[in-house]
């Protein structure tokens, strides 16, 4: 047991997944900050115009997207490293399965 463990600790690919974790971990405050600006903006645009605004709705929908990849990466859903270190390809295709329903 105590050798596996150390085995484990030794791996330069779980120090690199960890580090990468703790970037995504900044990130989500980040996105999470701008979620609430984008909340506050369309509980604005609600009261002043009475719809969203288009733009800001197709922001938040990628935005939302986007944390959905986050979160799938660092709960180990995911081997893929969400964007900025891959591309955006599956916010993309999430938003197509989700035009589809």
């Amino acid at each position: 047991m105590q050798e596996d463990i150390n085995q484990n600790l030794q791996k330069l690919s779980t120090w690199k997944r960890i580090f990468f974790m703790a970037i995504f971990a900044v990130i989500v405050s980040l996105v999470q900050i701008v979620l609430q600006l984008i909340i506050l903006l369309q509980i604005a645009s609600m009261l002043m115009t009475g719809n969203p605004n288009t733009n800001i709705l197709s922001f938040g929908k990628k935005l939302s997207m986007y944390l959905y990849d986050i979160v799938l990466f660092l709960t180990f859903n995911s081997e893929r490293l969400p964007f900025p270190f891959s591309e955006w390809s599956l916010a993309e295709t999430l938003e197509k399965t989700i035009n589809k329903t």
